[in-house]
């Protein structure tokens, strides 16, 4: 099993009830009795009002609009993995050998739904407030500045420009597949350039997937 006290220290939450924190960390390839995805959805939805009450204390002058657009930027697979790899979450989550292979301790999705499942296991352990003070501090660490201008990060945008500049051309976005059931659908997208794939992302919405996949194609352009 894995040393899961680096990351109870890098939280500032020591786990009395251990069941509970490795049962955040399974992933459901793991193959035990028991996995995540029940604290996963608990944790987004106390991540889903901890942010919420956070931006309209926050922001006590905007209006519903402005609020619900930051919150969306942040309450987001994107923003879940940021959260996520700044704690080093991957390395504590339990996989699957296959899983292991296939690079999942880096992937947005899983690392995503990890986090938000350490998020559910504390609420339900110690509480609303102490998930919130770990919650708001980790949002605070990783956004120096929230605003609508720094959050709207548009890759898709970002990437057509360059490549209209570079090749004369815009990418399209092609639908490689859909899976889970209608609650809960990932979607993968593969962005298209010239015919030839040069990225793909799996997202919970199609255009989630769209916008990670722009900005890996991004990254690879530049390199």
């Amino acid at each position: 099993m894995n040393d899961y006290s680096q990351l109870e220290r890098r939280l500032n939450y020591i786990f009395q009830n251990k069941q509970l924190i490795i049962e955040a960390l399974t992933h459901k390839s793991y193959k035990k009795p028991y996995n995540n995805e029940r604290l996963e959805f608990l944790g987004d939805a106390v991540l889903d009002l901890i942010v919420g009450e956070y931006l309209f204390t926050r922001f006590p002058n905007s209006n519903e609009g402005f609020l619900s657009k930051i919150r969306a930027s942040l309450v987001n697979e994107s923003g879940f993995t940021l959260l996520a790899n700044s704690i080093n979450l991957g390395k504590y989550i339990f996989l699957s050998p296959a899983e292991e292979n296939n690079n999942g301790r880096n992937k947005p999705s899983l690392l995503s739904n990890a986090f938000e499942a350490i998020i559910g296991a504390i609420y339900l352990e110690a509480g609303l407030q102490k998930a919130k003070e770990i919650a708001v501090s980790l949002l605070e660490e990783n956004y120096p500045k929230i605003d609508l201008q720094s959050l709207s990060k548009d890759y898709k945008t970002a990437l057509q420009e360059l490549t209209q500049a570079t090749h004369g051309i815009t990418p399209c976005y092609e639908l490689l597949s859909s899976s889970g059931p209608d609650h809960k659908k990932e979607f993968e997208i593969a962005v298209l350039l010239d015919d030839t794939v040069i990225a793909t992302a799996k997202g919970k919405s199609k255009k989630d997937a769209q916008q990670q996949a722009a900005q890996i194609a991004l990254e690879t352009l530049k390199k």
